[in-house]
C-alpha cells in the first residue's frame, strides 16, 4: 500500500512542531517537500530520514558552511 501524502497541518502534528515552523525549515533548512498546485504535500518517511539525518538541526545554519 502507497505512504499516504500529509498536508503542512499533518506533518507538523507528526513532528510535534508548528506549521510555521515546518514552512521556515522548507526554506531555510531544504525540508523534503512537493508542492502540489499551491499546497505543499509531505511523505512521512522522507522527511524522517531528513530529521534523522540532522536536517532539522538548529546548529546548521545552510548558509554558514558548516554542512
Amino acid at each position: 500500500m502507497a505512504e499516504p501524502w500529509l498536508s503542512a497541518d499533518g506533518i507538523a502534528a507528526h513532528l510535534g512542531i508548528t506549521k510555521d515552523t515546518v514552512y521556515t525549515w522548507i526554506t531555510d533548512k531544504r525540508m523534503p517537500a512537493h508542492k502540489v498546485g499551491r499546497l505543499w504535500k509531505f511523505q512521512a518517511s522522507e522527511v524522517d530520514e531528513w530529521v534523522r539525518s540532522g536536517g532539522s538541526d538548529v546548529s546548521k545554519d545552510p548558509g554558514d558552511g558548516i554542512n
